[in-house]
């Protein structure tokens, strides 16, 4: 299925059919497309570039398709990095992580820091975190294979 170039965002780089490769549930997905292009937010004279994950209901397009500037899209790549990355050593928590520091890592950035850390405001995080492992777990292959091909692009690209 081709996504639509009629509304608001702009496409200009495309995947179609995304829905063939979009994780566990590929080839029954609502996520049709991503794409590139100019946002739907864009004011006169400021223009931005954004990532846009189209969703289709199969009757039309969703209103819950997602649209990020692409700044958001790589800082959502970092904190999957860090979290992939902090749960291969969690296990060495008897909670999965440790009440007296929870926070995971701070990565510089326009001179501030994103902080990651575990969401202890969560009521049920002794519980939510055990999930969590367990479906990161579960996805390791699908995640790991994305990684890989991120990591070679990256490498390529001299990063």
């Amino acid at each position: 299925m081709k996504i639509p170039v009629t509304l608001k965002h702009k496409p200009v780089i495309v995947v179609n059919d995304y829905e063939k490769v979009d994780g566990r549930d590929a080839y029954n997905s609502d996520a049709k497309g991503l794409s590139l292009g100019l946002a739907q937010w864009n004011d006169r004279g400021k223009i931005e570039i954004s990532a846009k994950v189209w969703r289709h209901t199969g009757e039309k397009w969703s209103r819950q398709s997602e649209e990020l500037p692409l700044h958001r899209a790589l800082d959502l790549a970092l904190l999957i990095c860090k979290t992939r990355q902090y749960f291969m050593e969690a296990y060495r928590y008897e909670k999965l992580y440790d009440p007296a520091k929870t926070t995971i890592e701070r990565t510089a950035l326009q001179g501030d820091a994103m902080t990651v850390e575990v969401c202890t405001d969560n009521p049920l995080i002794d519980q939510d975190i055990k999930l969590f492992q367990d479906c990161i777990s579960k996805d390791d292959e699908l995640i790991g294979e994305r990684l890989k091909a991120l990591a070679t692009i990256l490498k390529e690209m001299g990063y």
